[in-house]
């Protein structure tokens, strides 16, 4: 229902009636970003950046109550249910039905990549194949150098300009319905909510399994606000609104924070820096308390195959790129197979215990999703739902101390704001 009211700005306008779940989300911050509440009520929510640099919904429309329902079914702030379907289920990894290390077999293609380039070979091995017709991905915006849009890729040219991460929101849902309403056949790559939501959104719109055949991700440690990005070039000793291009990391493995200045000089960082010293302070909150950084949901997932010193922790030095690939179903696993005999990634079988020291911060993720819930509950905040994620076991090996110290923290953080 609409009603008038007065504006912030002090002039009468008219109040919409608030969508509940939108606001049970913004008052525990349990917003992912994905852009899956636009997608299925595009003409009431509009995502935009909020004041501390994230993208969120802003609602300019009262939502039906089907697509409040809608809403509250796909949103992965709310809370997410993993089933392992008769998959092998690794408790820190997920379902998985297969796991290899490899690479992009074409070396410009592997060094533009941010980890060994073979997400972006299957991506264009789908394309050169006509198994899809076009890639739905993220790539930079032009029009704001640090932040994201969702670009479309039909070749593999378009692929290779699109590689590599950027350490910034996305929301690659947002406008999906131009996609169900159309007849092609494309590859859906996003962050873990984003295909997450997606395939809950599947459940309930026939469409999306008809026209997203192959849904893919990357193991991610969270997203950083935009501003993490300024405080990056800022660091570097430049001025953030003089970049005209900024490039997160690739172009090596793992390459450096470049920013492109709009005197023609630039400036990098290196990862461990750049994304240790400063992003990775700037990660919203939601992302701490998610026990799916390593895309349970997908059906194929790469990450970085980090190297590690002897005492296990992961090495940063530049080396040609490797990346772990995590097929999640029968049908990754057969895709990653024909990338294989197509020659456009070269791939060995790993042992999922090796993923322990290579992706230590993941490990972390599940293992303190537990204590951190608890926390939520204890402050009286909402707190999603998680199924399936074996938090129970994660927590128990995680140990006394580290439960305690993660509780504590996310409540201290909590109650402080």
């Amino acid at each position: 229902m609409l009603r008038p009211a007065r504006c912030n700005s002090g002039t009468i306008g008219i109040m919409l009636q608030p969508s509940p779940t939108l606001q049970k989300i913004a008052r525990g911050q349990l917003c992912a970003g994905c852009g899956g509440c636009a997608a299925v009520a595009p003409d009431s929510i509009d995502m935009e950046y909020s004041q501390d640099g994230f993208l969120r919904p802003v609602q300019k429309a009262g939502l039906t109550e089907e697509a409040e329902d809608k809403v509250a079914a796909i949103c992965p702030g709310l809370g997410l249910a993993q089933d392992p379907d008769g998959r092998r289920d690794h408790p820190l990894w997920g379902p998985m039905t297969g796991l290899r290390t490899g690479y992009a077999t074409d070396p410009e293609l592997r060094r533009n990549g941010s980890s060994g380039g073979a997400l972006s070979a299957i991506l264009a091995h789908l394309l050169e194949t006509g198994t899809v017709d076009h890639v739905l991905q993220t790539g930079a915006a032009p029009d704001l150098p640090f932040g994201n849009r969702t670009v479309t890729s039909i070749n593999a040219e378009q692929v290779f300009h699109a590689a590599g991460s950027r350490y910034a929101p996305s929301a690659p849902l947002d406008g999906l319905e131009r996609w169900l309403a159309g007849d092609a056949r494309t590859a859906f790559v996003g962050k873990p909510c984003d295909v997450a939501a997606l395939r809950s959104l599947a459940r309930i719109d026939p469409r999306v399994r008809e026209r997203f055949p192959m849904m893919l991700s990357f193991f991610c440690a969270g997203v950083p606000s935009i501003n993490g990005a300024r405080k990056v070039v800022e660091k570097m000793g430049g001025d953030p609104d003089q970049v005209v291009a900024f490039r997160y990391r690739g172009d090596g493995w793992p390459g450096f924070a470049k920013a492109t200045m709009a005197d023609g000089s630039v400036r990098k960082m290196s990862y461990a820096d750049s994304w240790g010293g400063i992003l990775s302070g700037h990660v919203q909150f939601r992302c701490r308390i998610c026990p799916d950084g390593t895309g349970g949901f997908a059906d194929i997932v790469c990450a970085d195959a980090w190297e590690t010193d002897e005492d296990g922790y992961p090495l940063f030095e530049e080396r040609e790129g490797l990346s772990l690939i995590v097929s999640r179903t029968e049908n990754g696993e057969q895709i990653v197979r024909d990338a294989m005999a197509g020659g456009a990634i070269e791939a060995e079988p790993f042992d999922a215990e090796g993923i322990l020291a290579m992706q230590p911060g993941q490990k972390g993720k599940r293992r303190f999703t537990l204590p951190r819930l608890l926390a939520l509950k204890l402050a009286g905040k909402p707190a999603p739902r998680y199924d399936g994620f074996h938090l129970l076991r994660n927590t128990w090996d995680a140990g006394l101390w580290l439960t305690a110290r993660n509780f504590l923290g996310t409540l201290r953080r909590v109650v402080l704001r």
